[in-house]
């Protein structure tokens, strides 16, 4: 884990009230955020993440057909300062706002219960926006498109986001967000319907946003999905028992 002094502390906040219903079609009949990858549900990959990050004080969103999620987290994290908002919302950026209102003070951390990835890279990500300035926006992109509904990016040279949800990118956003407390508190224009026309309406309004690049991470949607990422637990383990020098 990675060790943090109480004043740098972040808060973290999970987005995992998305409908589910590709994953329900192709036959899990859990809600979206127990689906297991390699066993583990998502849900639990994504808290593991933000624990070995040295977070462990988190505000979810689950829809009101997740409620089994909330007790079955509870129990599995009892260490855990957990709070849940049980609340079937319109659109991600609803749900994104839910979270950031009711986070206290200082940097917050986001992700999406179904943005997969490996817990080592997930850890770099959080060291790597630390960095970028306090008043920064920082978003993890990757240059795996494991997502039917890409949103491009273009990095500057010094990583700042030039350019966001428009053609030509070389990498997409990967469902993870380190926000300053200024940028919670801005009042977003009238009209933005989904979270990406929020981050869009940042980039354009000139506010520092920067990209941090996580190689792999997977936007775990359909039962493919599910099986492109435990095939990539398979390959993390298979490479770690063989070990070596390579």
């Amino acid at each position: 884990a990675v060790a943090v002094t109480p004043e740098e502390r972040l808060q973290g906040g999970i987005i995992a009230a998305g409908d589910g219903s590709r994953l329900r079609e192709a036959g899990f009949a859990m809600p979206k955020p127990l689906v297991p990858v390699a066993g583990v549900p998502l849900i639990e990959s994504v808290i593991r993440n933000f624990v070995a990050a040295g977070i462990t004080s988190l505000v979810v969103i689950v829809n009101e057909r997740e409620r089994d999620c909330v007790e079955w987290a509870r129990g599995r994290f009892a260490g855990l300062h957990l709070e849940f908002i049980v609340k079937t919302t319109r659109s991600s950026l609803e749900s994104f706002l839910e979270v950031t209102a009711r986070s206290g003070t200082g940097r917050l951390l986001v992700s999406t219960v179904d943005a997969w990835c490996r817990e080592t890279d997930f850890v770099r990500f959080v060291e790597a926006a630390r960095r970028r300035p306090p008043q920064a926006t920082v978003l993890a992109v990757t240059p795996l498109v494991a997502d039917e509904k890409p949103l491009w990016a273009r990095l500057g040279a010094d990583g700042r986001i030039v350019q966001l949800g428009e053609p030509g990118g070389n990498l997409v956003t990967a469902g993870m967000y380190l926000l300053s407390e200024r940028i919670r508190l801005l009042r977003p224009p009238p009209g933005l319907g989904r979270l990406r026309d929020l981050l869009g309406w940042l980039v354009r309004s000139g506010e520092p946003v920067y990209g941090e690049i996580i190689q792999t991470v997977v936007d775990v949607d359909r039962a493919s999905d599910v099986a492109f990422a435990e095939a990539l637990v398979a390959a993390t383990t298979h490479s770690a028992v063989g070990g070596g020098a390579g």
